[in-house]
Order: structure tokens, then sequence, then C-alpha cells
């Protein structure tokens, strides 16, 4: 989309980040069904992990009914590791282009930061770096539409536990507040944004703007089976999940456990990424993501499903422009899809 569009597109938009964005609840309503967009900017390089971005996707993922797409970023991989930290110029132009994209079909958009895996390791070595990367973020978006939200850290685990993580997070919260007082932020617990792990998740009280990211893939022996960046995972396979009370039961146990904590805090929530692989039977995955979809829209959460067309969770076949219906209708409603 040229600068002209784009000017149009903020222009549509209204105030923006600015003194008219909606308050959290309201827009995580509007992220509603959502999708991710992984293995792409979130890869080491743009198609190395198999997927690249085609502005046609956006208008694949609006027909078929979606509200939303997140969009994972691995910016600490197009960053100066010297004292500047600067984003290279043409990853920020990039990511504009892919961010335009899908605002322009009226997409509530969540930006995240993907793979940070030095700061996972590292977290006072690393905090200047992170805070001076989000600092150019959002100075870079501070214009765009409230319909665009940062997730500031995916997935929080190893060295980076839950106080390191709460400290973290009253340093990076005014420094993008300098910029984007009024935008939507999404932050979750530790432990790759563990559903079991809120109750040590600390959010400042007078931040009304934020939203919780959960992640959910249990039992993760069934949805990582046979997956090949987790050891041991053969061992997993032919895992299933008919659907017995037992099984719904765990999923609605954590998920009412989840709205409980939501209720306490006064903050909304979206469950951020879910999926099964496609090492386990195709029944079992459209059963066990059609419940977590479900209990997570009853209990009031958006959610946004993991993933658009990488190869292992996909919802759709790039190579055959088709979407795997069976997952496709288990996390939208019936009549909402549009056959592709």
């Amino acid at each position: 989309m040229c600068l002209f569009a784009l000017a149009l597109l903020l222009l549509a938009a209204g105030a923006g980040a600015a003194g008219e964005a909606p308050d959290a609840f309201s827009l995580n309503q509007r992220i509603g069904r959502g999708i991710n967009i992984g293995n792409a900017l979130e890869a080491p390089a743009e198609g190395e992990w198999g997927v690249t971005i085609k502005e046609e996707y956006f208008d694949v993922i609006k027909r078929a009914g979606f509200n939303s797409v997140r969009i994972a970023v691995c910016w600490s991989a197009h960053a100066r590791t010297g004292k500047s930290y600067t984003i290279d110029a043409h990853f920020f132009k990039r990511t504009d282009e892919v961010i335009t994209q899908a605002l322009a079909r009226g997409f509530v958009v969540i930006l995240t930061m993907h793979h940070y895996n030095e700061l996972y390791a590292d977290p006072a070595g690393h905090q200047e770096r992170f805070l001076a990367l989000w600092r150019q973020i959002a100075a870079r978006y501070k214009g765009y539409p409230a319909t665009l939200a940062f997730e500031p850290l995916n997935e929080p685990h190893d060295r980076l536990g839950a106080a390191g993580w709460n400290r973290l997070i009253k340093e990076l919260l005014p420094v993008i507040r300098e910029s984007n007082p009024t935008r939507t932020l999404l932050l979750g617990p530790v432990n790759y944004n563990d559903i079991q792990q809120l109750n040590a998740l600390e959010l400042p009280g007078g931040d009304r703007h934020l939203i919780v990211s959960i992640h959910y893939y249990l039992p993760y022996e069934f949805t990582h089976q046979g997956a090949h960046w987790q050891p041991g995972s053969e061992a997993w396979l032919g895992r299933t999940w008919t659907g017995s009370d037992a099984e719904k039961e765990a999923i609605q146990t954590h998920f009412a456990n989840a709205a409980t904590w939501a209720k306490a805090n006064n903050r909304p929530v979206c469950i951020s990424e879910f999926g099964a692989n496609r090492k386990a039977d195709m029944d079992s995955r459209a059963r066990w993501t059609k419940c977590v979809a479900d209990t997570a829209i009853t209990q009031g959460f958006s959610f946004t499903y993991w993933d658009f067309c990488a190869d292992y969770f996909g919802l759709y076949d790039p190579q055959r422009k088709a979407w795997r219906q069976e997952l496709l209708g288990a996390v939208l409603p019936p009549g909402k899809t549009s056959i592709e």
C-alpha cells in the first residue's frame, strides 16, 4: 500500500491512539475470533521458515470471517546489538507494509515481539536493549489507529521468571506510554504465557489499557506430539483427544479459573495462542480446537488461533489455496465461514 493510502487509512481511523481510544474490554471484544500469522516476520528472515506474507492472505482471512490478526515479529533479529540498538530500516518498512495491509481490511492487529531468546536467558543483560527496541517501535506506530495493539513480549520463560517479568513490566510501561499513552497492550504470565501462572502476574492497577494474553496447549502431550522442536515428543505420537467429559472438564476448569482471576483483577483476557499440530489425527484436532474456542467465547475471552498457514499448525493450506475445513469450522461458528 502506498504512503498516500496509508495516510487515508489513518485519517479514516480518527484520532487513533489519542483520546478516542477504546477501552481494553471493548477492543478485546473486537479481537473476537482471530488468527496468528507466524513463521514469517517471526523467522530470522521472512520466508526462511516457509512463510512469506502475501497481501492476498488478508483477503482470505477476512472472507473466512475472522475479526483480528496477531502478527508475530522477531525484532531482536533485525536490530543492532551496539548501544544504539537501532532497528533495521528495511525491516521496519516491511513491517509497516504488513500492518497497513491488515488494518486496511478492518482487522484489529496485535503486533508482538517473538523469540527474544537472549532476553529470556539473560534478562538483566538485555533489559536495556529490550526497552530501546520498544521505544523505537512505540514511536514508529504512535499515530496508527487504536485498532493496532502491542504485545511487548511473547512467552516469557527460562531465566525470566515471575519476579523478574513483573519488574520488567514496570520498566517497560513508561517507555511505551511516553508515546502511546492509551495504546492497548497485551501482557501475559511467565512459563510461556501459562494459564496456570496467572496468580503470579502483577499488572499496574492504574493502567487500564491492558489485555491479559494466555497461551493454551494442554494437554501438551497431545498438541505437541511429534513436534521436532520438543525433545521426547516422538513418544507421544498417537495421542488422541476424544472429547470425553473428563477431557472437556480439564479445559473448562482452567478457563473458569482464569475467568475468576480476570474478574477479581478487572482485566479482559485473550487466548492469543492455541492449536494442535498436524502429527495428531484430524478428528482429535478438530474436537480439541472447538472445545478450546467455544470455552473461550463462553467465558467472554477473545482468541487468536495459532496459526494461519505455517507447516505444523496451519489452518490454511497455501499450496492448495484452501482452508482445512475441519479446523476452520472448529474456530468459527456455523454460518460465519465462507469456503475458500
